[in-house]
């Protein structure tokens, strides 16, 4: 399978089959209007989607509706041979997860319907209409919680439940959102305007809103004493689970070698620099990848104080990195040279992305959730963040795959995600600009493999927790033997290099929760560099095959592989 990239869209006439992947974006975004908003398809802004047995049914019969229309229909291009190959692997996962109740029963700390309320961070909120909008979403969150709550109870009888450590989280979760003061809708009344003509609508849905998550908590503590206390999953249920995130099967065993022998690897990079840094600080430490750690965070020329000075910041790399690669090595086109750097404002953590819309009206966003109570950043750890978020990251990615509608179809470029493939190419894309010169700073690099050390650390303690395997030997913070939560706890504290806590609590309870997606982002940027590497071999320009690769759209790896071929 193969399409050629650039395609003019006056060239190629819509097919059968991208009739069929348009008709299922837009009921797809119909049966879920938390999808449309996050797409920027309009017309659904005050509406929730249906969580409750009959919400999921109609979702699993969208997607067997749409097998059997692909299977009806005959490819009349590559195009099509690759849209094909996508999303019968997609949807039969869609329904494979839905047939065993594990998207319906599903609770953890990030992504599951507990964190509905994220979905304010993306609407609108410049007019009355768009607070009235908001007014009629929020006022339906009983209804839209109370469903799942139905849907949760009805799993949990025929034996479907998440494990007890996410439940009891996902009800603490639940009511710090609901919290007057400091949760979730305290800090979304903050941002209405004092002259918002919806303002009494609005305080009234804030309130329902609130209730409605005080009571899945409630629901989430009913639920926890019939959930098993093991956190891992098992080898079956994770092979499933990293298909999902993949888009392809692994050899669980060879996988964990591969990322214990990688970490090694990176560990003894992090060294090299590490000894630069402390010769420079005058530190005396040597090698010691913690004393280079502590003389960077002392250097008052890396330190950003306040929430505003990290934004402008953000801003300010963003854009001399659009500027420096576009036209060098990367063709970005001119829509995609506005990328939004913004403060979230849950205090989770964690820093993402959201895409443009369809219609480029809303731009992309880089999104820094700072925690209540940090005041103080550090540039030098936090500088491949800002190209892996952003460009060539994440934005360069999903814009130029959003572009992609009239080349391929609103399903290949609006609505097909797939771990692997895009955390993949993020994480790529911080070691290409460490390749490219971007982070010749011995701070700057020391940054980037701690990012990169996390992530290859993740692979290890991923596959190793749920699929029972032993503890590495001979790697800092390893202690042999079966993995444990202590035990894994203490192995991210040698390898993660995160100074916030709390934050490495959340993640490591994020893993526990979601297993099979954390490995996605190395186990991608594996595939990425294997794909160039072949492509270069064979003589390719790596301008053109970045371009080629990205208007493919994001695709499962055992489907991308077979398109650049």
């Amino acid at each position: 399978m193969s399409q050629t990239p650039q395609q003019d869209a006056a060239v190629r006439t819509p097919t059968a089959l991208d009739a069929i992947a348009d008709d299922h974006v837009a009921r797809a975004t119909a049966l879920d209007p938390f999808l449309a908003t996050s797409l920027g398809v309009p017309g659904h802004e005050g509406e929730v989607p249906d969580y409750s047995a009959a919400g999921f049914d109609a979702q699993a019969a969208l997607a067997r509706e749409t097998l059997e229309r692909i299977a009806q229909t005959p490819d009349e291009d590559e195009v099509d041979a690759v849209t094909r190959a996508a999303m019968t692997e997609r949807l039969g996962l869609e329904l494979e997860l839905d047939s065993l109740g594990i998207s319906r029963a599903q609770v953890n700390n990030i992504a599951s319907p507990l964190q509905s309320q994220g979905i304010f961070d993306m609407m609108a909120t410049e007019t009355a209409e768009d607070w009235e909008a908001i007014a009629q979403r929020l006022a339906s969150f009983p209804q839209l919680l109370e469903g799942w709550a139905q849907t949760l109870r009805a799993e949990a009888d025929r034996g479907v439940i998440s494990a007890r450590r996410q439940l009891e989280l996902g009800a603490e979760q639940a009511r710090g959102y609901a919290d007057e003061t400091s949760g979730y809708f305290a800090h979304l009344a903050q941002r209405m305007p004092e002259d918002c003509p919806a303002r009494e609508q609005v305080t009234a849905a804030l309130a329902q809103a609130r209730q409605a998550y005080r009571d899945i908590a409630a629901v989430l503590d009913e639920l926890s004493p019939r959930a098993p206390e093991a956190d891992a999953v098992g080898r079956e249920a994770y092979a499933l689970a990293s298909r999902v995130y993949l888009g392809t099967a692994i050899d669980i065993e060879e996988t964990y070698a591969w990322g214990i022998e990688h970490l090694r690897q990176i560990i003894a990079e992090q060294e090299e620099v590490a000894s630069r840094i402390n010769a420079h600080y005058g530190s005396g430490a040597g090698s010691d990848i913690a004393a280079a750690r502590a003389a960077l965070n002392s250097d008052p020329e890396r330190t950003l104080h306040g929430s505003d000075a990290l934004q402008a910041w953000m801003q300010q790399l963003s854009d001399q990195a659009v500027r420096e690669l576009s036209g060098t090595h990367f063709d970005i086109p001119e829509p995609l040279h506005r990328l939004e750097c913004r403060i979230a404002e849950t205090g989770s953590g964690g820093i993402y992305y959201t895409g443009p819309s369809e219609d480029l009206t809303r731009p992309g966003r880089m999104w820094w959730d700072v925690p209540h109570g940090t005041t103080e950043f550090h540039t030098w750890s936090e500088t491949t963040t800002v190209y892996h978020e952003g460009v060539p990251g994440h934005h360069l990615q999903v814009g130029i795959q959003t572009l992609q509608t009239k080349n391929l179809n609103r399903w290949r470029a609006m609505l097909c995600w797939v771990s692997g493939h895009g955390e993949g190419w993020a994480l790529y894309s911080e070691r290409l600009m460490d390749q490219l010169g971007y982070l010749s700073d011995d701070g700057d690099r020391l940054g980037m493999l701690d990012a990169q050390r996390m992530r290859a650390g993740r692979v290890v303690l991923d596959i190793g927790l749920h699929n029972g395997l032993p503890m590495p030997e001979g790697i800092p913070g390893s202690a042999g033997g079966e993995w444990t939560y202590e035990k894994a706890w203490a192995f991210m504290d040698e390898n993660w290099g995160l100074e916030d806590k709390d934050t490495q609590r959340f993640e490591l309870h994020r893993y526990l929760g979601w297993p099979g997606q954390a490995p996605s982002y190395k186990l991608g940027q594996r595939e990425w560099e294997s794909l160039r590497d072949a492509a270069l071999a064979s003589g390719q320009d790596l301008k053109d095959f970045h371009g080629r690769a990205l208007e493919l759209g994001s695709l499962p790896l055992s489907v991308l592989a077979g398109a650049l071929a």
